[in-house]
């Protein structure tokens, strides 16, 4: 951390062979697709994973017995370019609608069929510094992973 508390953002990116308009639908509307249900905030076994694909459209995850947990909300939405979400966990991986860290992701279009697409996760430092640290530590771990699963389902997915 800086001497004003900043923690430092996790940045990835990947390289998706596929038009911008694809990349993006995947990432958002197709996120039961490439998600793992494995990875969830709720406690229970997930059936669905949902992105609400509007400006305060909600990461939504839906257990097998029908139980919904909100994830993160819409703050930005500018499709096929970019969304911001604020990620709405804390340090355990509970849901906490008092947590603000923030995940933009952008997507460029490097020609007809080959789209970047770029995660910045940050504002941890609002979660404060011990939970802060944590969860930059863990999504910096967990983001290449999930970006992997994305990019498998984007190239493989193409209609």
């Amino acid at each position: 951390m800086s001497e004003r508390g900043v923690i430092a953002p996790v940045e990835k990116q990947v390289r998706v062979r596929a038009p911008i308009d694809h990349a993006f639908a995947v990432f958002t509307s197709g996120l039961t697709r490439w998600w793992p249900h494995t990875h969830g905030v709720g406690g229970k076994p997930i059936a669905k994973v949902l992105l609400e694909p509007k400006l305060g459209g909600r990461w939504r995850e839906i257990a097998e017995d029908g139980t919904e947990v909100s994830v993160a909300t819409i703050i930005l939405w500018e499709p096929p370019h970019r969304f911001v979400m604020l990620w709405q966990v804390d340090a355990q991986w509970r849901p906490d609608v008092a947590m603000r860290s923030e995940v933009d992701v952008q997507f460029f279009a490097e020609g007809p069929e080959m789209t970047r697409v770029e995660l910045l996760h940050h504002k941890f430092e609002t979660m404060g510094e011990a939970a802060g640290a944590s969860m930059r530590r863990d999504v910096d771990g967990g983001w290449p992973g999930l970006l992997q699963r994305f990019l498998a389902e984007a190239e493989s997915n193409r209609s």
